[in-house]
């Protein structure tokens, strides 16, 4: 490991250290190796493989980009038992709910199983106020990694406090995947792996060379601190909110599938 990865071992208690608190604030990323339970990422596998090869995750893609065709997608990732149960892991809440010191809600969750093959993504963040001018809010995205990162897979690399620019998401696009100074490759990571990061946070996946390898279980989750409106990703947020509400995924945590924290979908915020 790089020295710069902040690292909690899968066998310590979930209780974050003031230091590695700091840590987060100052970097704007913790690395979580072997966080998720085995049970869990064997459940979730087999429901990504379904997200995918059965034009799922291609369909709720339709609904986001054409949503007057095709409405709200048959099914959503966290009607999938073991996707809805990764959201409210309570592990991964208890570390949400140090890093947030506030009330948070949930975002949105993308799941993918990505092709040895699939191309880099450029530098980018995931901060979601499109002004980017205000950073008084915290946004978090955790990366879960089912089979872990290796040299058989594209890498996460990190800019390690970019989180603290107040920059567009698209302003080192132009970029592509090229090395920048001061930055951390994440490449091998074991099975069941989570890299939380501050949403603001500019990284990319950065590909092998040649595209050899094998496919990258990769499903993506975030959460919005509560007080703020929040610009939601998908025509049918409310949808999905209330399906979780109906699902009953969160029963002591009535805030995270709140509607109140969200404008609405194409508005400012």
């Amino acid at each position: 490991m790089t020295p710069n990865a902040l690292l909690l071992a899968h066998d310590k208690p979930t209780a974050l250290r003031p230091d590695q608190l700091r840590q987060f604030e100052e970097l704007g990323y913790l690395i979580l190796p072997g966080f998720l339970d085995r049970d869990l990422v064997a459940r979730m596998k087999p429901e990504v493989d379904r997200w995918v090869d059965d034009g799922l995750r291609a369909r709720s893609i339709d609904s986001v980009k054409d949503p007057e065709k095709f409405g709200v997608p048959p099914v959503m990732e966290l009607e999938l038992p073991a996707h809805g149960e990764l959201i409210t892991w309570s592990p991964l809440l208890g570390i949400l709910d140090q890093l947030m010191g506030a009330p948070y809600a949930f975002h949105h969750l993308h799941s993918d199983r990505q092709a040895p093959d699939v191309p880099g993504k450029p530098w980018h963040h995931d901060y979601e106020h499109s002004t980017q001018t205000d950073r008084s809010a915290t946004m978090i995205h955790a990366l879960h990694y089912l089979d872990g990162l290796s040299t058989d897979t594209s890498s996460l690399v990190v800019l390690p406090g970019s989180h603290r620019e107040r920059a567009d998401k698209t302003a080192r696009v132009h970029l592509g995947t090229d090395p920048l100074p001061g930055e951390v490759v994440l490449e091998e990571l074991p099975p069941g792996s989570t890299v939380v990061l501050h949403s603001a946070l500019f990284h990319a996946r950065r590909p092998r060379p040649g595209g050899l390898g094998k496919p990258r279980y990769f499903v993506d989750a975030s959460y919005c601190e509560v007080g703020p409106l929040w610009p939601p990703v998908k025509p049918y947020w409310r949808y999905m909110l209330r399906r979780a509400r109906e699902l009953n995924l969160a029963p002591d945590r009535p805030q995270l599938f709140t509607e109140l924290t969200f404008a609405e979908y194409g508005g400012a915020a």
